[in-house]
């Protein structure tokens, strides 16, 4: 069985074998590039035993990430996982020792203050990750409304998106449905007021308004057992309109490939059918001239192998919803 290609060698090929004119299709390839060439850089911050690392591995394909320290000596406990595209920059764990988070909070600085050859800021995102089942989250907010948003400057605050982990831990995991992985009435009250306090706090402290939400990117126990993860859907809907339209592709192909992550969430929201409109949307928007004149995808299916897999359902805009609604199905077992 041959190996499934990637989504931008598809599109490729696809281009490549319509019968549009040579001038249509080095337009469409020069945008193919373009998109391809995009490139995001992700900051985790939060305290030690947030659990920055098992978000990490719940989200993306870390399996294949090359793991390495910031080259720069004023960066140096910063580690960072790249995945072809996406480089995932994974600060140290803050609130033990005020001197070294002194450190890590100019390290943090150093990096925030990093701009391409456009003067366009290096990280395109920092996600803050809070312990759900913590009552002390001082460190937290000092990092936040002291180091973070004025090295990003409240114009650019929405780079910033606030979420808290470990909600099956939360008044003691007391509340949590095991059987259907998810926070009965009384947590879900809980956290909802969490939200909103953590919310609160950061308002006074810096002016600005987030919206934190709540999530568990799940765990291996002592005898080696994976809790589900919870609500990591959702999450990863607030990555992905965190960030630039033009560079969302990236986190896409980057996707944790197992179908257990994507299945316990809430519902207030369908955020697998949000998702999978935003990546489309965006290929419609790259490629429109090509898809209104009636050149579509083939009918082979689209991503990775056992990864973005959903039956093509003709034209670019159908195909991608297509892809992400098949990583992001529930399961019918």
């Amino acid at each position: 069985m041959s190996e499934k290609k990637n989504i931008y060698d598809l599109l490729e090929e696809e281009i490549m074998g319509t019968d549009a004119p040579a001038e249509e299709k080095n337009r469409q390839l020069s945008k193919l590039l373009k998109a391809r060439g995009q490139k995001i850089n992700l900051m985790l911050v939060g305290a030690t035993g947030s659990g920055k690392s098992s978000t990490i591995n719940a989200i993306f394909n870390t399996k294949t990430a090359e793991v390495g320290v910031g080259v720069d000596p004023e960066t140096k406990d910063i580690e960072c996982y790249r995945l072809e595209n996406l480089s995932i920059w994974d600060t140290p764990g803050i609130g033990d020792v005020t001197e070294k988070d002194e450190d890590y909070a100019t390290q943090i600085v150093k990096k925030l203050s990093e701009v391409d050859e456009n003067g366009t800021p290096i990280i395109d995102l920092v996600m803050v990750v809070l312990d759900g089942s913590s009552k002390d989250l001082h460190s937290t907010y000092e990092m936040i409304n002291n180091v973070i948003i004025p090295s990003m400057t409240k114009e650019n605050a929405n780079r910033m998106l606030i979420a808290i982990n470990q909600a099956d831990m939360a008044m003691k995991g007391t509340h949590w449905d095991k059987e259907n992985n998810c926070p009965d009435e009384t947590l879900k009250d809980f956290l909802e007021k969490k939200c909103a306090s953590v919310k609160q706090r950061i308002l006074d402290g810096t002016g600005i308004a987030f919206r934190p939400m709540y999530y568990s990117a799940g765990y291996t126990d002592e005898n080696g057992v994976q809790a589900a993860p919870y609500n990591l859907t959702k999450l990863l809907y607030h990555i992905v309109l965190s960030l630039p339209a033009e560079k969302r592709m990236a986190i896409a192909e980057n996707l944790n490939d197992d179908k257990n992550m994507w299945e316990f969430d809430d519902n207030e929201e369908d955020y697998r059918e949000a998702i999978s409109k935003s990546f489309a949307d965006i290929f419609w928007d790259t490629y429109e001239e090509f898809g209104t004149k009636g050149y579509a995808i083939g009918q082979e299916v689209l991503g990775k192998p056992g990864a973005l897999v959903g039956a093509v359902m003709g034209g670019i805009t159908g195909a991608v919803v297509g892809v992400f609604k098949g990583l992001f199905a529930k399961h019918n077992q």
